[in-house]
């Protein structure tokens, strides 16, 4: 499909700086697609806090444990007499001492050289360059590794808000917080699952009153979902894999969930994306641990959700292709066209959507 058919026109104000206060007060459009519930509207303007009474009891929610480490580290390239600052976006976990990281300019870097990272109070982590990848990142071998390394980069490192907020205003104290799920539980993000930033105690807790279940999955993401889809054509673009996790556990309960007829929602893209990872074969959703570079585009049939909740993305992004395979494009178009013109606030710490299916998009 054409890139272009997922762009649309977003007025810089509507990008959110900060969350809501307090997280659940935030808004949330409804997007129930023609025919996805009988008499019910197209678009229905409701807030977060609506959420329980929007899922009937027994349906259940899944969410991405993943916890956000402060993955931005600034240091210097010395060669000889010269001297390169480098910025480097760590991306993915390869073993017990590498990384992956997005790196600028990545020209500044070759295989062998040394990075030296600082962070306050005189924190260093020295790491090589072991190898060049295609898409501007390189493999980042650093001197610890393990949980002393993990220590390390906490010492060093802040936290890598997404380029349209950081472009706008520096990281803070308030962000290590703010860009945090209640429930985050696993390092290993470099973005954080920002659906789920919209819960609190409190509305957790109504859910639960409200017979809602509430399950877990683990997807670390990656700095890939930050990335403009460069290609003309969505066939031609690669997805930055990720790694994640849906246990034995929580497949065979959210199998249940749906053999009663009650509905599984994905809280977030990346709660859909491993999901849809685990359920590729013919038995439907199953143990999965690995990585996942899944890319889902319209004509996609899914296999695991029945709803989805997620914030609002930007033109011509993957995830934008993901809620338009769900919902459908013309849908979608919709929806967004209206979150703008009614004040929608969008990206990482802006408003969300509860969406429902397209018919073309029910379970294969």
């Amino acid at each position: 499909m054409r890139v272009d058919l997922f762009d649309f026109d977003l007025p810089n104000e509507r990008i959110a700086l900060r969350p809501a206060r307090p997280r659940d007060s935030a808004r949330m459009l409804v997007v129930r697609p023609e025919g996805s519930l009988a008499g019910a509207p197209d678009l229905q303007d409701r807030g977060v806090r609506d959420l329980p009474n929007l899922l009937e009891p027994g349906d259940a929610l899944v969410f991405n444990d993943t916890k956000v480490i402060p993955a931005q580290l600034e240091g210097t390239r010395t060669r000889g007499d010269a001297v390169a600052n480098i910025s480097a976006t760590l991306h993915l976990r390869a073993s017990g001492d590498t990384w992956w990281a997005f790196v600028r300019p990545a020209k500044k870097l070759q295989t062998g050289d040394k990075v030296v990272f600082k962070g306050a109070e005189g924190a260093e982590l020295a790491a090589n360059v072991l190898e060049k990848g295609d898409a501007g990142d390189v493999l980042l071998r650093f001197d610890e590794k393990g949980p002393v390394l993990d220590a390390a980069i906490a010492a060093v490192g802040h936290i890598p808000l997404p380029p349209y907020i950081a472009q706008k205003r520096g990281e803070d104290a308030q962000d290590r917080e703010d860009y945090q799920t209640v429930y985050a539980e696993k390092d290993g993000a470099v973005a954080a699952p920002t659906a789920g930033l919209h819960f609190t105690p409190e509305l957790l807790d109504a859910l639960d009153q409200r017979g809602i279940e509430r399950h877990i999955v683990t997807l670390h993401v990656g700095a890939g979902t930050f990335l403009p889809v460069k290609s003309d054509e969505t066939e031609d673009h690669k997805m930055h894999a990720e790694w994640g996790e849906v246990t034995a556990e929580t497949a065979t309960a959210l199998k249940a969930v749906q053999a009663r007829g009650n509905k599984v929602v994905a809280v977030g893209t990346t709660s859909l994306r491993i999901l849809e990872s685990a359920a590729q074969g013919d038995t439907g959703l199953e143990p999965f641990r690995g990585e996942t570079s899944i890319f889902i585009t319209p004509g996609y049939r899914f296999r695991a959700i029945d709803g989805l909740m997620t914030n609002f993305h930007l033109p011509r992004s993957t995830l934008f292709m993901l809620v338009s395979a769900f919902s459908g494009l013309e849908t979608m178009q919709r929806a967004y066209a209206h979150a703008i013109e009614t004040d929608y606030r969008f990206y990482s710490y802006g408003d969300s959507s509860l969406l429902f299916p397209a018919e073309t998009a029910a379970r294969g």
